[in-house]
C-alpha cells in the first residue's frame, strides 16, 4: 500500500505498460461536512507527476453507522515503479454520502486517522492528535504523563516508575525493556532494562520538556531552570548505572605514524 513503505525499484524499459494498483493515501489531512450534513469531502495526499497518476480516488464506508463513522480512501495509481514519473504527491479529494447526517458523530478514516466537529470551524472537522481528540489537561494525572513521555520520544512500552509533580513542574523517572518479550524473570536477557529521568514545567499545550538527567537531587534542573522547586528534586536518588549506563569517551590515542 502506498504510504506504507511498499515500493517496487524503478522498472526496465521493457516495453510492457506500467500496471495500476489500489493503493491508499499517504495522508488524510481534512475533512469538510456538505450542506446537506451527511456528504464527506476527504483530502489526501495522492501521487502526482507530468502524467496521470491517479484513478478512481474513492471514500467508502467500512462499517454501518453508529457513534462513530468509519471511511476508507483508496485509488488505483501506478506510482508504485518510479519509471511511472509519479513521484509527487499532490492533494486530492473523495467524497462519501452517509445514510443520515453526522450529527455529532467522530469520522475515523483508514483506521487511525480521526476527525472530529467538537471544537472545529464548520464546514471543517478538526483533526484530532495521537493523544485523542481531547488531550487530558496538563496536571498529576497518568493520561498527563502519558504527553509528557510521548513529548521526550519515550519508546513504545515504556513503564513510568515514579513521577513527582505539583501541577507546574514534574519529574518523570521512566524505563524500557531491551531484551527479548519473555517471561523468565531469572533470565538476563528477559529482565534487561535501560531508563531515563527527565524534568518538565507545565504549557498549556501539555508538560514541555525541560533537562534530561540521570543525576540525583536539583542540581542539573536547577542550572536550567532556577525556578524549578526543589521539594521535588532535592531528594532524588542518581539513577542506577545499570538503567542509565555511561561509557568513556573513545580513546584518542595516536597512530604510529602521528608519534614522535
Amino acid at each position: 500500500m502506498y504510504g506504507q513503505g511498499g515500493e517496487r525499484p524503478p522498472s526496465q524499459s521493457t516495453g510492457e505498460p506500467i500496471p495500476w494498483t489500489t493503493m491508499q493515501p499517504s495522508a488524510v489531512t481534512g475533512v469538510r461536512l456538505g450542506g446537506d450534513h451527511r456528504t464527506l469531502f476527504l483530502t489526501s495526499q495522492v501521487p502526482s507527476g507530468a502524467r496521470a497518476c491517479v484513478r478512481r480516488l474513492k471514500a467508502v464506508l467500512t462499517d454501518p453507522v453508529t457513534d462513530l463513522v468509519r471511511v476508507q480512501v483508496t485509488f488505483t495509481s501506478p506510482s508504485g515503479d518510479r519509471a511511472s514519473g509519479c513521484t509527487e504527491e499532490s492533494p486530492g479529494t473523495a467524497r462519501v454520502t452517509l445514510p443520515e447526517p453526522l450529527g455529532d458523530r467522530d469520522v475515523i478514516v483508514d483506521n487511525y486517522t480521526r476527525f472530529t466537529a467538537d471544537g472545529a470551524k464548520p464546514p471543517a472537522l478538526r483533526l484530532c492528535g495521537k493523544l485523542g481528540c481531547t488531550p487530558a489537561a496538563t496536571g498529576c494525572t497518568a493520561a498527563s504523563y502519558d504527553q509528557a513521555l510521548m513529548a521526550v520520544g519515550a519508546p513504545a512500552h515504556t513503564y513510568r516508575n515514579s513521577e513527582h509533580c505539583d501541577g507546574t513542574w514534574l519529574v518523570l523517572d521512566f524505563s524500557w525493556r531491551t531484551g527479548p518479550a519473555c517471561g523468565d524473570s531469572t533470565n538476563p536477557a528477559c529482565s534487561s532494562r535501560l531508563g531515563d529521568r527527565w524534568f518538565f514545567r507545565a504549557k498549556k499545550s501539555g508538560w514541555e520538556p525541560i533537562i534530561r538527567t540521570s543525576a540525583g537531587g536539583c542540581g542539573d534542573v536547577r542550572r536550567k531552570e532556577p525556578a524549578f522547586p526543589p521539594a521535588l528534586c532535592d531528594a532524588l536518588a542518581p539513577l542506577p548505572p545499570e538503567l542509565h549506563p555511561t561509557y568513556p569517551p573513545p580513546s584518542s590515542s595516536k597512530s604510529p605514524d602521528e608519534t614522535g
